[in-house]
């Protein structure tokens, strides 16, 4: 029923709806009432730890993540989209069928990490619970309220630890958990904060060394005396606990299959990461061969770069792998200091700005700064991350990062990439806070991707390496489409997973090795980005063809931002609208 619903609101919108009324309906109230409803009581239970924290003063407590809580969430998403059945897309406003064919499967993505009880596996080898609590402290706070709010947090962690250990353990009773074959050296951002001496040495104390000069000094005093308090005895304790666990009950107890369909109802779940991720119902098979698809056709494009630099293999050596170490080893590719990295993704990200306005109508009036991956996560994180006004760029180990991606990098985090899109997103006053607050990963990641592509058309690719560069990029997505649902689905090693990804890209060993722990260790999060793009390169040729003339670049990257992040079907809908509305509209003479 759920999917027949799904599919006759997207054929209502890619048929053509007729016009709604003007008015608002029932259905637009009903519609209405029922997000705004669960959108409040959302944000109050679950509160915020990652780096949308909200620092204001309501928010005095972290979310309640046992299983009881687990529960009653469940009862009421489920109730929701009861409710959701009830209300006829049809007699929505266009805006509202909109906001639904978002809303729903957003819904529905959060009661299936309940139902199959995915809370009981609350990190993995990129990102985890007890590590996002940091962004809380790198978030602006004003008054006194909100550094009191923040302080709260802080008391908090123990019970808020208590709960994820809790659930951590169920889920080891049933053999649902992050494969051991990842774990070795996790918990060293647990050991930094346990093993701290120092509570003001903490980056949670942080926000208190510098405080709003309008508070008044004895107010500062007590401020700054309560966070070490709260750091010293409660969370310093509390990561002991928690490290000790990770020793001595998880690491032993965790399960040593690699692939998600091996856990308890690991085919479902490994299929819902899969319709979560990407917004389609597509099986691991037919994934896979797009994967194989797209790897061959961008090792053609990485030849042909080998051929015009003109490079030659030494005797007995295979030109492709002789390349790749080559490019892994040759020290003119990399920076000699972390701030000569920052400062090449600065020279990057402004070369960028002079660029941007030619390809994109619309530009947000948000800004974007560059700052190092802080130094207890980076060991394991990506190379870098884009939000809405920070781009983080990993300075960990500069032999792992090659300044021939770079321009890839910074083209996909920042700007036209995800500090564009989200400060976009941000500014979309008019639609309701579950888009605006919401990332889905196929449309954010696709856009990602795109921009790395479109950064050739802007001219950011200054040489043929930072070309090579960029396929290195777009190989290591494709890439990801194979080892991902190889892993999980076609029962690949780990060994096996590191010599693909390694065979047919430039990025460095401990690239590879982060990487493909993180596919291991987080199902179907890394198909989002390959068949994101793929969509939107695909709607931008359909848009050429259709509009010949009249197509416009602007107006095109105009209609694929303007809602934020919605699901690749919504997004079809939307440009199939916009070619309509383009190809309405008179051709423009060439004197006007």
């Amino acid at each position: 029923m759920k999917q027949f619903l799904i599919l006759a609101l997207l054929a209502l919108f890619l048929a053509g709806t007729p016009a709604a009324p003007a008015k608002e309906s029932p259905a637009d109230r009903q519609f209405q009432s029922l997000y705004e409803k669960e959108w409040k009581w959302r944000v109050e239970s679950f509160g915020s730890v990652d780096e949308d924290s909200d620092n204001s003063a309501g928010n005095d407590h972290l979310p309640d993540v046992g299983a009881t809580a687990q529960a009653e969430r469940l009862k009421v998403w489920t109730d929701v989209l009861r409710q959701l059945d009830t209300i006829d897309p049809a007699a929505l406003s266009p805006d509202n069928r909109i906001n639904l064919a978002v809303y729903r499967p957003q819904v529905e993505n959060l009661a299936a990490e309940v139902r199959l009880r995915g809370y009981e596996m609350p990190f993995n080898s990129d990102s985890s619970f007890w590590s996002d609590l940091g962004f809380m402290a790198r978030q602006q706070m004003r008054g006194v309220g909100e550094y009191d709010a923040y302080l709260a947090r802080l008391n908090d962690v123990p019970r808020y630890f208590d709960q994820q250990i809790d659930n951590m353990r169920a889920g080891l009773a049933r053999g649902f958990s992050v494969p051991r074959a990842v774990l070795d050296g996790r918990e060293v951002s647990i050991a930094s904060m346990a093993e701290l001496k120092d509570p003001t040495a903490a980056n949670f104390y942080e926000p208190f060394k510098h405080l709003p000069a309008q508070i008044p000094a004895a107010e500062q005093q007590r401020l700054r005396t309560a966070a070490a308090a709260a750091i010293g005895q409660r969370m310093i304790p509390a990561y002991a606990k928690l490290l000790k666990f990770f020793r001595e009950e998880y690491v032993p107890q965790a399960r040593t299959t690699l692939a998600a369909e091996a856990m308890p109802e690991g085919q479902a779940y490994y299929r819902q990461q899969i319709r979560e991720y990407t917004t389609l119902d597509l099986d691991p098979e037919q994934i896979h061969r797009v994967g194989l698809d797209e790897v061959a056709r961008i090792q053609a494009q990485m030849d042909a770069i080998i051929k015009q630099v003109g490079f030659k293999a030494p005797p007995g050596e295979e030109v492709f792998p002789a390349f790749l170490q080559f490019l892994r080893t040759d020290p003119q590719f990399y920076a000699a200091t972390p701030q000569a990295l920052l400062d090449r993704a600065a020279w990057i990200s402004k070369r960028v700005d002079g660029q941007v306005g030619k390809f994109i109508g619309t530009l947000p009036r948000g800004r974007f700064t560059i700052v190092p991956v802080p130094a207890d996560i980076a060991p394991f994180w990506t190379s870098g991350r884009g939000g809405a006004d920070t781009y983080w760029l990993n300075t960990y180990n500069l032999p792992a990062r090659p300044l021939y991606n770079l321009p890839a990098l910074t083209l996909h985090e920042s700007s036209p990439g995800h500090s564009l899109q989200g400060a976009l997103a941000k500014e979309q006053d008019g639609q309701p806070e579950f888009r605006r607050r919401n990332y889905i990963s196929a449309y954010g990641e696709g856009w990602g991707l795109y921009s790395e592509k479109l950064g050739k058309e802007m001219g950011i690719y200054e040489t043929p390496y930072e070309d090579f560069g960029r396929l290195t990029y777009e190989m290591w997505r494709a890439c990801r489409l194979v080892i991902d649902t190889g892993l999980h689905h076609e029962g690949w090693t780990r060994d096996q997973a590191l010599a693909y990804l390694r065979d047919r890209t430039a990025l460095s060993e401990h690239e590879i090795t982060t990487e493909v722990d993180r596919y291991i260790s987080w199902p179907g999060q890394a198909l989002s980005y390959k068949l994101g793009e793929l969509a939107i390169v695909r709607l931008r040729a359909e848009a050429e063809v259709e509009l010949g003339d009249r197509f416009d670049i602007k107006a095109f990257h105009d209609a694929v931002l303007r809602q934020g992040s919605v699901p690749l079907p919504v997004l079809e809908q939307q440009i199939q609208a916009f070619i309509a509305e383009s190809r309405a509209k008179p051709l423009a003479r060439a004197d006007d």
